[in-house]
């Protein structure tokens, strides 16, 4: 009950099926009963007719009614047409039933005219008539079978309107629901937005009703996307900046290196010389992650995955050699992707960097890439650590780094990875390599079909 009155409380779609379904059926019950009610009455108006058409038979064709001498198994025959013609006082009452040929014992004094006489405990329709030739005669009906007659024909003339109600229910609530599929499509669209995805709703299709909102809404996402504009903007700009005093820095200082120097000088300059290249790093990474996270979109071509790897592996196997990791590509299969061919180079490197940083030495690192349920799937697993599954959701998130890591990195690397992903529209999933010693990171990048 309270979940039923929470979705009543919070959805207009429900209140106005309900609203609309109360006023129908009010509607349908008081014209039901008005209908009920008419048909009841014109049935019994009709009966009275049929009564006075009998007595207007029987005084212009001048007959005369007599004793009922009709069997009782031939008077029970047909009990819902029976109708009984007598005179009125002059044939002496009898005690025999009516279902037994009896006579209907109607009082002389009753007056011309439609009466319902309780005659032994049971209720008849009379009419009363003195005919031209000065007899009083008595045409009856019994007032259950009249009453049962009358229900019968109202309850068929209700019946089209007890079928329609619930039919009419049901195309109501359809016809609301379909009014606002538009809505509920929008929302799904909304919710299923990735979250760098700020272009502007369609608001064509949608009830002129709901277009203010909807424009409203593509207003908010015109000024949060000039907000993250700017944000990216100045991040961008700031690196590029910082790049040419860096690179200056690191051209005295390798030239410092070059000049005979005392030990603890020595010690301090490759102190300054790490500190240097770490600030390279993070700046390199912060320009990539902002290229990443912006909307211009490279040319997109098929992109061979093993090519990708090559290019990766060669980059990157002086680091892997100088931590004795044992780093490889699995499978000969030709795996291609639809992608710009520097955002999938990107994507991977930086994977593969991260695997590398944070596998012990001597550890192992694999590039596997196959096609699954039609989809290109890239791996890198590494014998690492791992990551925890409570830390799977944070370790997207920029400068976020595992606790406990003592590797040198900005924490920028599956920002971007993240970011290139949700543009090229891939999933990334990850997972222990060796899930029964809970060891191990394998992250697996699904792309669309």
């Amino acid at each position: 009950m309270d979940g039923f009155q929470g979705r009543l409380n919070g959805s207009v779609q429900h209140k106005l099926s309900l609203i609309l379904s109360l006023v129908i059926l009010g509607v349908a019950v008081v014209a039901g009963a008005f209908a009920f009610q008419n048909a009841f009455d014109e049935a019994h108006e009709l009966q009275d007719d049929m009564l006075r058409q009998i007595a207007q038979l029987m005084d212009h064709q001048r007959l005369s009614p007599e004793p009922p001498a009709v069997a009782a198994s031939a008077v029970n025959a047909d009990e819902e047409s029976r109708v009984f013609v007598q005179r009125v006082g002059a044939i002496p009452p009898s005690r025999l039933s009516v279902d037994e040929s009896g006579v209907l014992p109607i009082p002389a004094t009753v007056p011309d005219g439609l009466h319902t006489l309780d005659i032994r405990g049971e209720a008849f329709r009379v009419l009363v008539r003195t005919t031209t030739a000065g007899e009083r005669i008595a045409v009856a009906q019994e007032a259950g079978l009249r009453n049962e007659i009358a229900r019968d024909g109202a309850l068929r003339t209700v019946m089209p309107l007890l079928i329609l109600v619930p039919v009419l229910l049901l195309i109501v609530a359809d016809l609301v629901r379909k009014m606002f599929r538009p809505i509920a499509a929008l929302s799904q669209e909304v919710d299923q937005r990735a979250g760098q995805a700020l272009h502007p709703l369609d608001d064509a299709h949608l009830p002129a009703e709901v277009q203010p909102f909807a424009r409203a809404i593509n207003g908010l996402l015109a000024r949060v996307e000039q907000t993250l504009a700017g944000q990216r903007r100045f991040v961008a700009d700031a690196a590029h900046e910082l790049r040419s005093p860096l690179t200056a820095l690191s051209l005295q200082a390798d030239r410092l290196a070059e000049t005979a120097l005392p030990p603890p000088a020595r010690e301090r300059l490759d102190a300054l010389r790490q500190g240097i290249a770490r600030s390279r790093n993070l700046l390199d990474q912060l320009l990539a992650l902002a290229k990443a996270q912006s909307d211009t979109r490279s040319l997109a071509t098929r992109v061979s995955v093993q090519q990708i790897y090559r290019q990766v592996l060669e980059e990157l196997m002086p680091l892997a050699e100088a931590r004795q990791i044992d780093i490889g590509v699995e499978g000969t299969q030709n795996v291609t992707v639809w992608a710009s061919e520097l955002d999938l180079f990107t994507l991977v490197r930086n994977l593969v960097d991260n695997a590398i940083r944070y596998t012990p030495e001597g550890g192992r690192v694999d590039l596997i890439a196959e096609v699954s349920e039609g989809q290109a799937v890239l791996r890198v697993r590494d014998s690492g650590p791992g990551i925890s599954p409570a830390e799977r959701d944070r370790v997207f998130d920029p400068f976020y780094r595992t606790p406990g890591s003592a590797q040198m990195g900005s924490g920028l690397g599956l920002s971007i990875v993240q970011a290139i992903a949700q543009r090229l529209g891939a999933r990334i999933q990850l997972d222990f390599a060796d899930p029964a010693g809970q060891t191990g990171l394998e992250i697996t990048v699904r792309f669309p079909r």
